[in-house]
Order: structure tokens, then C-alpha cells, then sequence
């Protein structure tokens, strides 16, 4: 399993890679990181809270770092917060997480697993063996086959603690004024900050103190808001074992405007298609802003540098060829290249510029339903997706955001029946860019 083509750099170092395409933000020692990526073949690791049963576009930037990794030898450790996830991260929060039955996590922790397989090859004979204590030393099974990733679950050295024990032999390593002073409690402060959550930071980085003691693991990766819980644990991995470890940081995905990318009207943009439907996956990217393309193109497609700037500094209606490809190359990373294809015949079919529109995300009706009054539009458009609420509904036909068939509508209060359909079909469009096919059978 490669996804990477060996064209995407000429760099031998996957530090040099990653500074390349703008993903590094924070090191811990910048120059000992990149000797090391340079001259061993490490094991890291990045954590996921299994905050849901599918993961999202924000995890995506970290699988592909770990892709990367992988591809220049290193082994990725994939560790599933089964036991943080019965806290959960304050990072970048501004209020506390909703708390989840360990059925619910357990659950969600399994779903995760299933999707990693996707984008990374697993050594799956490697495992972690236990610590019995916080004490205690653990150790896995074997040494990882080379070139391949390992999973493992916090759960299975955090939830057997003893909180007593826990905190005389970790809590004594930290000082509150300086916890006090990390970002990610510092921006929660006027909000409130449960004691509860206070905990995370000690328990992430107890994470990377087992990891380092007891399978070598020797760096932890993340994105920025996660810097206050990385040098947490490179002190105390430092502390507790007297090895030194390093950590790196990464941008957030986030717009040239600053927000975060990946929200839908419906929500997260998910990976799953069960979850945010192909066309929609593809449509997201199809439609960034101009400013986002070049950041785009470089974090998340495996596109050489040279093409990249190429695409990007395309001008006016230009730069929608760029969009396409960068739809077309993301949507192909996640939901296989068929999948991509049809996605890219749905949205050319829709923009009138070719294609098949067979593709265009479609809900099918009986009759019945348009029959006699028929259905009111903004209930119906309300009923396949396209907007979260009547209000809404009334607003996109007010200022002028829906048509059918190519024809803008006015009416808010219209009602749609049998006479409207074309060949058995209407094309709802909601502004420019979301499209809809209702088929009446």
C-alpha cells in the first residue's frame, strides 16, 4: 500500500519533505528532529480521541503526515484514545466536551481502527503487551516488520490505574502555575475549566512516557493547539526516565481567512460516504476559495511542488481547473479513483460543462407525492438535505438562492407537483454551487 508516487519530491528527508509542502509550524529542537528523520528510522506517534465513530477532514491532515512518514521508512504509531477519550481534549475548546459512555468510546475506537487500514499498512501480528501499573514497565510482542504502522489503545495502560498511584508518580511532575499558562487551559479560564479536563494534559503525556519506555518511541506529532500537551510529555518522559524525546507541531487546516476548513451546513466533512456523500466530498473542494487552492493542493494531495505552484497561480476562471483537481486528487485519496470519476461526470454534468448526471446526489419519490397540491418546495428542500430548516428555506428563495430546472424561483410558498418535473425529474439548485436530483417513480 503506497499512495505517495516517488515524483512528489526529490528530498531524501521527510523533514525536508513536510517543511516543503508547509506543514511544520513547532519543534522542540529543530535541528537534533531533523538529523534524526534524516539519519534513523523511528518510530512516532499522533494521537485520535474517538470523539466519533468516523473520522473527518480535521483528522485527515494528520493520516497524512503519517503517510509521508511511512513512505520514508518510519513507523507510524496510530494511538487510539480509548482511555483520554473518557475526558476529553480542552484543546481549542471553548467549552467541555459532552462526556461518553465507555460503550459509545469503545465503540467509536473500533470504527477508527477500520478506516486508518485504509491509508496505512499495518503490521497486524505487532501489539502492545500491558504495564500492569504506572510503575511497571510494559513491552510489545515484537519488533514492528519494517515499513509497516502499529495501533495501539491508551485505554490498556489508563484505565487500569490507580488515581492515588497515578498522581504521586506523575502529578508531582507538573506545576499548576505552568499548566496555568498553556494555552489551551489559558483560553478556558473566563469560560470555566473542570478539574476533570485538567487532568488531560497529564494523561497525554503519560502516553508518551509509556510509548518511549517501553516501545522506543521517540518523537509525537500533532497539530498546533496540541503544543502545551507535547512539551508535557517530552518533560516528563525526560523526568520520570531520563530519555529524551522531541515533538512537532503542524498547521491546522484552516482558510486564508483563518476558520477552520472541513464544516459543512450539515457538519464535519467526513471520510466516510455513508456519512457526507461522495459528490458533496467532492463538491467541498471543488469549491474553495482562490486564496485556499495552494495550501490545499500542498497538504493534501501528493501533487510535485513544481505542479502545485503551477495550479495555483493559475488567474480568473482559470484557477477552477485547479479546484477540479484538487477535488478530483482528494476525493481519489479517500474514496478510490472510480468513486472520484463519478464524482467529477456528476459536477460537470450539473455546471453544464459535460458529464453524467446520473451522478449528481439524487433522492427518488413516488408519485404520491407530488400529486393533487404536491409538496411544499421549502419542505421538500428541507426533506433531501439542502437546507437544515424551513426558516432557512424561506430565506434561500427571498434572496434569490433556488432554482429548478435552470428557472429561479420566487415564490416562497410554492408547491411543487407533477407539472414541475422534467422527464420525471427536477434539478434543484440551491445558490451556485449544491445541486440535488429529485426522480419521481
Amino acid at each position: 500500500m503506497n499512495f505517495i508516487p516517488d515524483s512528489v519530491s526529490d528530498k531524501t528527508n521527510v523533514f525536508d519533505v513536510l517543511e516543503e509542502r508547509g506543514f511544520i509550524e513547532q519543534v522542540t529542537d529543530k535541528e537534533a528532529v531533523k538529523k534524526m528523520l534524516g539519519e534513523e528510522k523511528v518510530k512516532f506517534y499522533i494521537g485520535f480521541d474517538p470523539t466519533a465513530d468516523c473520522l473527518h477532514v480535521g483528522h485527515f491532515m494528520q493520516v497524512i503526515i503519517m503517510m509521508y512518514m511511512q513512505k520514508y521508512g518510519h513507523t507510524p504509531v496510530v494511538l487510539i484514545g480509548g482511555g483520554t477519550g473518557m475526558v476529553g481534549d480542552p484543546s481549542g475548546r471553548t467549552d467541555m466536551r459532552q462526556m461518553m459512555t465507555p460503550e459509545t468510546i469503545d465503540n467509536n475506537c473500533k470504527q477508527f481502527s477500520k478506516l486508518f487500514d485504509k491509508f496505512l499498512d499495518f503490521d497486524t501480528q505487532w501489539k502492545y503487551e500491558g504495564n500492569n501499573g504506572v510503575y511497571r514497565p510494559g513491552k510489545e510482542n515484537k519488533t514492528p516488520e519494517t515499513g509497516k504502522a502499529v495501533a495501539v489503545n491508551n485505554a490498556s495502560w489508563l484505565l487500569p490505574l490507580n488515581y492515588v498511584e497515578f498522581i504521586r508518580a506523575v502529578g508531582t511532575h507538573f506545576s499548576v502555575n505552568n499548566m496555568l499558562r498553556a494555552e489551551c487551559f489559558k483560553q478556558r479560564m473566563e469560560q470555566g475549566l473542570s478539574f476533570f479536563e485538567f487532568n488531560y494534559m497529564l494523561m497525554q503525556s503519560y502516553d508518551f512516557m509509556v510509548m518511549a519506555r517501553d516501545f522506543d518511541v521517540k518523537i509525537e506529532f500533532g497539530g498546533n493547539d496540541q503544543w502545551s500537551n507535547i512539551i508535557g510529555g517530552v518533560d516528563l518522559t525526560r523526568k520520570m526516565i531520563g530519555k529524551q524525546v522531541y515533538g512537532m507541531t503542524f498547521s491546522l487546516l484552516t482558510t486564508s481567512e483563518g476558520k477552520k476548513m472541513g464544516k459543512t451546513q450539515k457538519g464535519a466533512l467526513w471520510l466516510d460516504a455513508d456519512r457526507t456523500s461522495v459528490f458533496e466530498f467532492f463538491q467541498y473542494w471543488r469549491n474553495v476559495a482562490d486564496a485556499d487552492v495552494n495550501k490545499c493542493l500542498r497538504m493534501l494531495t501528493f501533487l510535485p511542488m513544481d505542479e502545485v505552484n503551477r495550479l495555483s497561480s493559475l488567474e480568473g476562471a482559470e484557477i477552477n481547473k485547479a479546484k477540479e483537481v484538487l477535488a478530483f486528487e482528494i476525493t481519489k485519496l479517500v474514496h478510490g479513483e472510480e468513486e472520484a470519476k463519478k464524482a467529477l461526470d456528476g459536477a460537470r454534468a450539473a455546471f453544464g460543462g459535460g458529464g453524467d448526471s446520473a451522478n449528481i446526489p439524487t433522492t427518488e419519490f413516488s408519485a404520491d407525492k407530488f400529486t393533487g397540491e404536491g409538496i411544499g418546495l421549502v419542505s421538500l428542500i428541507k426533506e433531501i438535505g439542502l437546507v437544515p430548516s424551513n426558516g432557512e428555506g424561506f430565506r434561500t428563495i427571498e434572496q434569490g438562492g433556488l432554482s429548478l430546472n435552470g428557472k429561479k424561483v420566487t415564490d416562497k410558498k410554492m408547491f411543487v407537483t407533477l407539472d414541475n418535473l422534467q422527464d420525471g425529474q427536477l434539478l434543484i439548485q440551491k445558490g451556485k454551487k449544491k445541486f440535488h436530483k429529485v426522480v419521481v417513480k
